[in-house]
């Protein structure tokens, strides 16, 4: 029976193969040897970059700000280690395009010394809007692949009178086990940031919902939440795209999202628990996000393990230190298989959202020959957000995109469900993001049309300005001509009369 039918709160998904007992049975390694260069990107969030404060020659300190945030939607980047300024420079960026952004370097010490920090006495005493500031300072962001700024969740939260925060700790995509180790082995840290949390959007209650296929996690979290009664620890099915937000909300809390709406309409705001965890390290430690645990697995690794790495440290180095097969790699991925972006190289820096680097081989991408549709509706059933896959793929093709987006094409999270069930192996995710590319050159089209047309009315509008101004100029220039005719015509018939 279909999903949908077994439970009207869990719509479409799959159960693909998951790759996760590779990691998951091992703690997080923590001797992962010093880069002697890290490479800082200001770019590590949703928003504006930040921008640098330090400049090459400096000396900096672990923890020490590299780059402050501009604007409300940005986020700070800091120093990972201590060391030297040795380049502020573009670099490629872990994008599947490679394109370069701004970069700080960082030439490091191996001292790793600490700069100076301001621990609260009491963090669960802290006013709201002091947590909300310190975890903007941290550069704490959504940990979960969003990347949006934590700080404004929660001040929004706090604006918008939410009354349950919702933790997702579903890490639904195979290979992953970055969360179900982190909640193994840091549960009290992770409660703690959700208290804070808590406090920081005066939120009266937080569920945490983990897939039934982490019962070491669960049952931790459990017994960590035991004694907040405001804290509840749930098990969701183990069904891709669980880690979805919209996908984990409407399990726990049987409501849906508006289309075009967010979390914050119906009461609730979503984080990761990474992020619970990183907002307890910038609160109680007063560490920013300087590191983060990254899972790296795949065919071509040889010792596949969830590995604690600096911010800045270059990919290439993190899959050296799990001993990759270069012979065996075919593909390079940043996140999860289903989701994440497949890398040109691997010499690009590990960032903030960076919770996998996956080197899979051959055998693990093997592309099937694509067939002819055979109207299944498999895809259909799949698709978590009730599209109908097949149909909007065949008005891409057509080039029909304003059909398409009627169809529902952007409400498409991109998740490859339709694509991983199609029997006929028919790549439906890839019209959908190829469409989603089309429609950003429109639309840029279109504003760079409006632009021009807005600055070509200026110019009419400035050029008839320029030339009313010179006819009145004119006119009154000929007013005064006459006028001073007149008044000398008026004079000599004055003398005339006079002489008479």
């Amino acid at each position: 029976m279909l999903a949908f039918l077994e439970n009207p709160r869990l719509r479409g998904g799959i159960h693909a193969e998951e790759h996760k007992q590779e990691t998951c049975g091992q703690t997080i390694a923590s001797d992962f040897p010093l880069p002697k260069k890290l490479y800082i990107p200001v770019q590590q969030h949703v928003g504006k970059p930040a921008e640098p404060v330090v400049k090459v020659g400096d000396k900096v300190l672990k923890g020490q700000l590299l780059a402050y945030s501009q604007g409300t939607i940005s986020a700070p980047v800091h120093a990972p280690t201590s060391g030297k300024i040795i380049d502020v420079q573009d670099f490629p960026a872990p994008h599947p395009s490679a394109l370069p952004v701004r970069t700080v370097i960082i030439e490091t010490d191996g001292l790793e010394q600490w700069a100076p920090g301001n621990l609260p006495d009491d963090p669960f005493a802290m006013a709201p809007d002091q947590i909300c500031t310190r975890v903007g300072e941290a550069g704490v962001v959504g940990l979960g692949g969003a990347v949006f700024p934590s700080a404004v969740k929660l001040s929004l939260g706090r604006k918008n009178q939410i009354h349950t925060l919702l933790i997702n700790a579903g890490e639904c995509e195979p290979y992953l086990t970055c969360d179900d180790r982190l909640m193994r082995e840091r549960a009290g840290e992770i409660v703690s940031g959700i208290r804070l949390m808590l406090r920081g959007m005066e939120a009266p209650k937080a569920m945490v919902g983990i897939e039934d296929n982490k019962p070491e996690a669960y049952q931790v979290m459990l017994a960590a939440c035991r004694e907040f009664d405001n804290i509840s620890v749930e098990q969701v099915p183990t069904r891709y795209p669980m880690g979805w937000d919209r996908q984990m909300l409407r399990y726990l809390t049987g409501q849906e999202i508006p289309a075009d709406g967010r979390a914050t309409d119906i009461g609730v705001v979503v984080h990761n628990v990474a992020t619970a965890h990183a907002v307890y390290k910038a609160i109680c430690l007063g560490q920013p996000l300087i590191s983060r645990v990254v899972t790296v697995s795949g065919g071509a690794v040889g010792k596949p393990r969830n590995v604690e790495v600096p911010i800045g440290t270059l990919m290439s180095e993190v899959l050296a230190f799990c001993d990759l097969d270069k012979s065996k790699l075919a593909r390079l991925i940043m996140g999860g298989p289903m989701m994440g972006d497949a890398l040109p190289f691997a010499e690009v820096p590990v960032v903030k959202a960076c919770n996998g680097i996956l080197a899979l081989s051959r055998d693990e991408i093997e592309e099937p020959e694509v067939q002819a549709c055979i109207r299944c509706s498999s895809c259909v059933t799949a698709c978590p957000v009730g599209l109908l896959p097949l149909e909007m793929a065949s008005r891409i093709k057509a080039n029909q995109l304003d059909s398409a987006v009627d169809l529902g094409l952007k409400d498409c999270i991109s998740c490859g469900t339709c694509s991983y069930v199609c029997p006929s192996n028919i790549p439906l995710v890839h019209y959908f993001k190829f469409a989603s590319g089309e429609l950003v050159k429109r639309q840029q089209a279109e504003h760079k049309a409006e632009q021009t047309k807005r600055l070509m009315n200026d110019r009419n509008e400035r050029m008839e300005r320029i030339r009313l101004e010179a006819e009145a100029e004119a006119q009154r220039a000929a007013e005064a001509r006459a006028a001073r005719m007149a008044a000398q015509a008026a004079a000599q018939q004055q003398k005339v009369e006079e002489s008479a």
